[in-house]
């Protein structure tokens, strides 16, 4: 397999560090995006570090083989806002800034929280979050973070038709529990008992290196016909909570 470039947000820990080592074992090269231990260290929760990380990354090559947005904050952080800036906001900014340099794949990272809510009733919809958030009390993180997951991987199926036309595929996964330092944050909040008392189908926790496999399916050859498609990688949780829907 010949060398790629490609850029990955969230690179300095979690799932975004296991698809940047996976990538690397096999000879492509990375540029790592995150807040500290990047090649390109950007904020995503503001307007001007996502300038900043795709002009860091355009600097650093004119043309991308790939592009894997996975920098996200969980359902713990204390402002609800900061969710949906980070996992919505700042991965789209991320896509169509870095989309007129790609001539190969992406894949954003979504999550199995996405199907929690549909797209006619998430508050992003309507660009109300904010209000909504307001009267969510102790639940805020958590809707911001099912609202920002479904609001990504709504916003990854609306651009197929000009991404095809350029023939670049987006794809997304959908992680479930997966053993990351947002996983062992979320086990330190007040949500701690309830992520630990539920229990998959396959009853343990993912791994980073299992997600980063899906992804570089999805980014190479073999994954030709996929496109605008959300692959849930979850131990069977959202089957278990949602059989007849899918």
């Amino acid at each position: 397999m010949c060398a790629d470039v490609i850029a990955v947000t969230g690179s300095a820990s979690g799932i975004g560090a296991a698809v940047a080592s996976s990538l690397r074992a096999i000879g492509h090269e990375v540029i790592g995006v995150d807040l500290r231990d990047a090649e390109v260290c950007a904020d995503l929760s503001a307007v001007d570090g996502r300038k900043a990380a795709v002009s860091g990354v355009l600097e650093r090559s004119g043309e991308l083989d790939g592009l894997v947005v996975c920098a996200g904050v969980g359902p713990h952080v204390p402002d609800p806002m900061m969710i949906v800036e980070v996992n919505y906001r700042g991965a789209i900014a991320v896509l169509d800034g870095l989309f007129p340099a790609l001539r190969g794949a992406a894949v954003a990272v979504s999550s199995s929280a996405s199907t929690m809510t549909k797209w006619a009733e998430n508050p992003i919809s309507r660009g109300e979050e904010a209000a909504a958030l307001a009267e969510a009390g102790q639940y805020a993180g958590h809707l911001a973070y099912s609202w920002s997951k479904n609001a990504l991987t709504v916003a990854v199926r609306q651009r197929v038709s000009q991404w095809g036309a350029a023939g670049v595929r987006l794809n997304t996964v959908a992680p479930g529990a997966v053993d990351t330092p947002l996983l062992q944050a979320g086990l330190g909040s007040r949500f701690g008992d309830a992520i630990r008392n539920y229990r998959a189908p396959i009853s343990r926790h993912g791994r980073p290196d299992e997600i980063a496999s899906l992804i570089r399916y999805l980014l190479g050859p073999d994954a030709g016909y996929i496109h605008g498609a959300q692959f849930l990688i979850d131990g069977g949780s959202d089957a278990l909570l949602r059989p007849t829907e899918f």
